[in-house]
């Protein structure tokens, strides 16, 4: 069963995050290598804090979790940048993979404001984490059970609840009080 747990995605923090990526490795970097970082990080924030990083929307593909509202930014679509206040991304797409193309702010972008510290720590984990993976390695790690479900719903979209491990102690509890402050929550 789906509880449609829900977030407001945080586009400023997904913007730092992916310039602190892209600064962090020194080179570009493909998309499958950020988004798993991004789903990574969520699941993992979500087990330990009862919330995610980014609250993104979750769509279970080919090669794993997507979080689309990331993927868009990282496609450069235009409907971010009116969120962002900007008129481009600090990035460009090549291909599969993006590019660093400002880094002019680079105190800033290693100091990133709209991502609190222990919501970095973690992504600095994860980011790691996904880093030292291969694209197979990556792929079979988010082909878990979150996945599978999602995979089985008519839109493929996936659930939170269900990124929540299930033999968390106190599982119900965080569905529970997700279900009532998701979206009042401050990512």
């Amino acid at each position: 069963m789906i509880t449609q747990i829900k977030f407001h995605f945080p586009p400023k923090k997904c913007l730092q995050a992916v310039q602190w990526m892209l600064l962090t490795a020194g080179k570009p970097l493909d998309f499958h290598a950020i988004l798993k970082t991004a789903y990574f990080a969520d699941k993992r924030m979500l087990n330990e804090y009862w919330r995610p990083i980014f609250g993104a929307t979750y769509r279970a593909m080919n090669y794993g979790p997507v979080p689309l509202e990331i993927y868009e930014m990282l496609k450069c679509e235009p409907y971010w940048l009116s969120e962002l206040d900007l008129q481009d991304y600090p990035w460009k797409r090549v291909g599969h993979q993006v590019e660093l193309i400002d880094s002019s702010r680079r105190d800033e972008i290693l100091n990133p404001s709209h991502i609190a510290a222990y919501d970095m720590a973690i992504l600095e984990k994860e980011f790691e984490r996904s880093l030292g993976m291969t694209f197979n390695e990556r792929t079979e790690e988010t082909h878990l059970l979150d996945w599978v479900r999602g995979t089985e719903r008519p839109n493929e979209l996936m659930a939170y609840e269900d990124m929540i491990d299930d033999n968390h102690p106190i599982k119900e509890e965080i569905i529970k009080n997700l279900l009532s402050e998701g979206l009042f929550l401050v990512l």
